[in-house]
Protein backbone atom coordinates (compact mmCIF):
# COMPACT_ATOMS: atom_id res chain seq x y z
CA UNK A 1 0.00 0.00 0.00
CA UNK A 2 1.90 3.16 -0.94
CA UNK A 3 0.05 6.52 0.69
CA UNK A 4 0.11 8.97 -1.54
CA UNK A 5 -1.77 11.54 0.45
CA UNK A 6 -3.13 11.37 3.92
CA UNK A 7 -6.20 10.27 2.16
CA UNK A 8 -5.30 8.80 -1.35
CA UNK A 9 -4.07 5.42 -1.50
CA UNK A 10 -2.90 2.74 -4.30
CA UNK A 11 -2.85 -0.65 -3.27
CA UNK A 12 -1.41 -3.29 -5.74
CA UNK A 13 -3.32 -6.71 -6.72
CA UNK A 14 -0.52 -8.03 -8.35
CA UNK A 15 -0.85 -7.15 -11.67
CA UNK A 16 -3.41 -4.00 -11.45
CA UNK A 17 -3.80 -1.08 -8.48
CA UNK A 18 -6.61 -0.24 -6.89
CA UNK A 19 -6.96 3.47 -5.10
CA UNK A 20 -8.76 3.84 -1.59
CA UNK A 21 -9.85 7.51 -0.91
CA UNK A 22 -10.54 8.28 2.18
CA UNK A 23 -13.54 11.13 3.34
CA UNK A 24 -14.49 11.84 6.87
CA UNK A 25 -18.09 9.80 6.05
CA UNK A 26 -16.68 7.04 4.56
CA UNK A 27 -14.16 5.49 1.59
CA UNK A 28 -14.38 5.13 -2.05
CA UNK A 29 -13.01 2.68 -3.95
CA UNK A 30 -11.48 3.29 -7.82
CA UNK A 31 -11.63 0.22 -10.16
CA UNK A 32 -11.92 -3.31 -8.40
CA UNK A 33 -9.23 -5.70 -9.48
CA UNK A 34 -9.75 -9.13 -11.35
CA UNK A 35 -12.78 -11.29 -10.45
CA UNK A 36 -12.13 -12.62 -7.27
CA UNK A 37 -10.38 -9.69 -6.04
CA UNK A 38 -12.90 -8.80 -2.83
CA UNK A 39 -11.68 -9.61 -0.48
CA UNK A 40 -8.14 -8.52 -0.60
CA UNK A 41 -9.67 -5.17 -1.30
CA UNK A 42 -11.55 -5.76 1.66
CA UNK A 43 -8.77 -6.48 4.20
CA UNK A 44 -6.69 -3.60 2.54
CA UNK A 45 -9.78 -1.39 3.09
CA UNK A 46 -9.76 -2.62 7.17
CA UNK A 47 -6.27 -2.13 7.38
CA UNK A 48 -7.10 1.89 6.83
CA UNK A 49 -9.52 1.17 9.37
CA UNK A 50 -12.39 1.07 7.07
CA UNK A 51 -15.19 -1.27 7.00
CA UNK A 52 -17.59 -2.43 4.14
CA UNK A 53 -20.43 -0.86 5.28
CA UNK A 54 -18.62 2.66 4.94
CA UNK A 55 -17.92 2.75 0.99
CA UNK A 56 -19.90 4.81 -0.55
CA UNK A 57 -18.94 4.20 -4.08
CA UNK A 58 -17.25 2.41 -6.68
CA UNK A 59 -15.42 4.13 -9.56
CA UNK A 60 -14.25 2.34 -12.67
CA UNK A 61 -11.92 4.20 -14.84
CA UNK A 62 -13.34 1.83 -17.73
CA UNK A 63 -14.98 -1.62 -18.42
CA UNK A 64 -11.96 -4.08 -18.40
CA UNK A 65 -12.01 -7.38 -16.71
CA UNK A 66 -8.78 -6.17 -14.94
CA UNK A 67 -10.31 -3.22 -13.28
CA UNK A 68 -14.12 -3.95 -13.14
CA UNK A 69 -13.93 -7.64 -12.56
CA UNK A 70 -14.44 -7.50 -9.07
CA UNK A 71 -17.21 -5.20 -9.12
CA UNK A 72 -20.26 -6.97 -8.83
CA UNK A 73 -19.24 -8.68 -5.76
CA UNK A 74 -18.06 -5.39 -3.88
CA UNK A 75 -21.26 -4.15 -4.71
CA UNK A 76 -23.30 -7.37 -3.48
CA UNK A 77 -21.26 -7.13 -0.61
CA UNK A 78 -21.76 -3.47 0.43
CA UNK A 79 -24.54 -2.06 -1.62
CA UNK A 80 -22.05 0.95 -2.77
CA UNK A 81 -23.69 2.07 -6.21
CA UNK A 82 -20.86 1.92 -9.61
CA UNK A 83 -19.76 4.45 -11.31
CA UNK A 84 -18.59 4.86 -14.86
CA UNK A 85 -19.00 6.53 -18.18
CA UNK A 86 -22.04 5.77 -20.12
CA UNK A 87 -19.68 4.08 -23.14
CA UNK A 88 -18.64 1.41 -20.93
CA UNK A 89 -21.54 0.81 -18.39
CA UNK A 90 -23.68 -1.30 -21.01
CA UNK A 91 -20.24 -3.27 -20.97
CA UNK A 92 -20.29 -3.75 -17.07
CA UNK A 93 -23.93 -4.31 -17.13
CA UNK A 94 -23.34 -7.14 -19.19
CA UNK A 95 -19.88 -8.45 -18.16
CA UNK A 96 -17.67 -7.64 -21.47
CA UNK A 97 -13.99 -7.82 -20.79
CA UNK A 98 -13.18 -6.61 -23.71
CA UNK A 99 -14.22 -4.79 -27.19
CA UNK A 100 -12.84 -6.93 -30.25
CA UNK A 101 -11.44 -3.51 -31.56
CA UNK A 102 -9.12 -3.93 -28.59
CA UNK A 103 -5.17 -4.66 -29.63
CA UNK A 104 -2.05 -4.08 -28.86
CA UNK A 105 0.24 -0.68 -28.95
CA UNK A 106 2.90 0.57 -31.41
CA UNK A 107 6.22 -2.14 -30.70
CA UNK A 108 7.39 -5.33 -30.33
CA UNK A 109 6.87 -5.71 -26.22
CA UNK A 110 3.64 -3.74 -26.50
CA UNK A 111 2.28 -6.45 -28.88
CA UNK A 112 4.28 -9.29 -26.94
CA UNK A 113 2.61 -8.20 -23.30
CA UNK A 114 -0.81 -7.91 -24.78
CA UNK A 115 -0.81 -11.51 -26.61
CA UNK A 116 0.27 -12.47 -22.86
CA UNK A 117 -1.91 -11.05 -20.99
CA UNK A 118 -4.99 -11.42 -23.10
CA UNK A 119 -4.37 -15.25 -23.14
CA UNK A 120 -4.36 -16.17 -19.37
CA UNK A 121 -7.25 -13.27 -18.92
CA UNK A 122 -11.27 -15.04 -18.37
CA UNK A 123 -13.53 -14.50 -21.04
CA UNK A 124 -16.35 -12.62 -18.85
CA UNK A 125 -16.98 -11.73 -15.47
CA UNK A 126 -20.30 -10.95 -13.30
CA UNK A 127 -22.43 -8.33 -14.99
CA UNK A 128 -22.21 -5.17 -12.73
CA UNK A 129 -24.94 -2.27 -11.75
CA UNK A 130 -23.79 1.07 -12.62
CA UNK A 131 -26.29 2.99 -10.95
CA UNK A 132 -24.65 6.43 -11.64
CA UNK A 133 -23.00 7.38 -15.36
CA UNK A 134 -20.30 10.23 -14.85
CA UNK A 135 -19.90 12.28 -18.24
CA UNK A 136 -16.75 14.56 -19.42
CA UNK A 137 -16.33 17.48 -16.85
CA UNK A 138 -18.65 15.97 -14.72
CA UNK A 139 -17.77 14.86 -10.63
CA UNK A 140 -17.95 12.32 -8.43
CA UNK A 141 -18.21 12.94 -4.31
CA UNK A 142 -15.21 11.77 -2.59
CA UNK A 143 -12.21 14.10 -2.06
CA UNK A 144 -13.94 17.13 -2.31
CA UNK A 145 -14.96 16.29 -5.72
CA UNK A 146 -13.05 14.36 -8.30
CA UNK A 147 -13.36 16.13 -11.40
CA UNK A 148 -13.95 13.21 -14.54
CA UNK A 149 -12.36 13.55 -17.96
CA UNK A 150 -13.35 11.36 -20.65
CA UNK A 151 -10.06 10.03 -22.01
CA UNK A 152 -11.01 7.47 -25.26
CA UNK A 153 -8.63 5.76 -26.22
CA UNK A 154 -7.55 2.75 -24.49
CA UNK A 155 -11.47 2.00 -23.74
CA UNK A 156 -13.86 4.32 -25.49
CA UNK A 157 -15.29 4.63 -22.10
CA UNK A 158 -12.07 5.47 -20.32
CA UNK A 159 -12.41 8.09 -17.72
CA UNK A 160 -9.68 9.82 -15.73
CA UNK A 161 -10.08 11.51 -12.42
CA UNK A 162 -8.14 14.73 -10.91
CA UNK A 163 -8.59 15.73 -7.42
CA UNK A 164 -7.57 19.40 -6.92
CA UNK A 165 -7.52 18.91 -2.77
CA UNK A 166 -5.05 16.25 -3.31
CA UNK A 167 -2.96 17.72 -6.36
CA UNK A 168 -3.16 14.01 -7.60
CA UNK A 169 -4.18 12.56 -10.91
CA UNK A 170 -5.78 8.98 -11.18
CA UNK A 171 -4.73 7.91 -14.72
CA UNK A 172 -6.35 4.79 -15.04
CA UNK A 173 -5.18 3.11 -18.04
CA UNK A 174 -4.43 6.00 -19.91
CA UNK A 175 -1.01 5.44 -19.54
CA UNK A 176 1.20 3.29 -17.38
CA UNK A 177 4.39 3.63 -15.60
CA UNK A 178 5.77 0.55 -15.80
CA UNK A 179 9.85 0.67 -17.13
CA UNK A 180 8.82 4.67 -17.47
CA UNK A 181 6.00 6.84 -18.10
CA UNK A 182 4.27 5.09 -21.11
CA UNK A 183 0.99 5.14 -22.52
CA UNK A 184 -1.21 1.65 -21.74
CA UNK A 185 -0.07 -1.42 -24.08
CA UNK A 186 -3.35 -1.87 -25.44
CA UNK A 187 -5.72 0.43 -27.43
CA UNK A 188 -8.97 0.69 -29.02
CA UNK A 189 -7.79 3.32 -30.64
CA UNK A 190 -4.08 4.35 -30.37
CA UNK A 191 -4.25 7.82 -32.34
CA UNK A 192 -7.27 9.14 -30.03
CA UNK A 193 -5.60 7.62 -26.83
CA UNK A 194 -2.31 9.61 -27.83
CA UNK A 195 -4.89 12.61 -28.07
CA UNK A 196 -6.60 12.15 -24.71
CA UNK A 197 -2.56 12.01 -22.90
CA UNK A 198 -2.38 15.31 -24.84
CA UNK A 199 -5.57 16.55 -23.06
CA UNK A 200 -4.04 15.40 -19.29
CA UNK A 201 -0.93 17.18 -20.18
CA UNK A 202 -2.72 20.46 -19.64
CA UNK A 203 -4.01 19.64 -16.13
CA UNK A 204 -2.63 20.88 -13.22
CA UNK A 205 -0.75 17.90 -10.68
CA UNK A 206 1.64 17.21 -8.31
CA UNK A 207 1.39 13.20 -8.07
CA UNK A 208 -0.35 10.68 -10.30
CA UNK A 209 -1.32 7.02 -9.82
CA UNK A 210 -1.87 4.73 -12.61
CA UNK A 211 -4.17 1.06 -13.32
CA UNK A 212 -0.29 -0.08 -13.70
CA UNK A 213 2.84 0.37 -12.63
CA UNK A 214 4.11 2.72 -9.55
CA UNK A 215 2.45 6.35 -8.65
CA UNK A 216 4.67 9.37 -9.50
CA UNK A 217 4.77 11.29 -6.54
CA UNK A 218 6.94 14.46 -7.05
CA UNK A 219 6.97 16.28 -10.73
CA UNK A 220 4.23 14.26 -12.26
CA UNK A 221 2.35 17.37 -14.28
CA UNK A 222 6.28 18.16 -15.56
CA UNK A 223 6.87 14.44 -17.21
CA UNK A 224 3.49 14.38 -18.73
CA UNK A 225 4.28 17.57 -20.29
CA UNK A 226 7.76 16.23 -21.48
CA UNK A 227 6.35 13.08 -22.76
CA UNK A 228 3.12 14.07 -24.41
CA UNK A 229 2.52 18.55 -24.55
Amino acid sequence: MIALTPHLHVHSLGTVNVCFALDDDGWWLIDTGMPGSADAILHAAASLGQQPTGLRGIVLTHHHIDHAGSAAELHARTGAPIHAHPLDAELIRRGIPARETLRGGPGIARRALMALGGGSMPRAYDPAPVAVEVEDDGSVPALGGLRAYHTPGHSAGHLAFLSARENTLIAGDACANLLGLDPSFAHEDFPLARQSLARLATLVFERACFGHGRPIVHDAQARFRRRWA
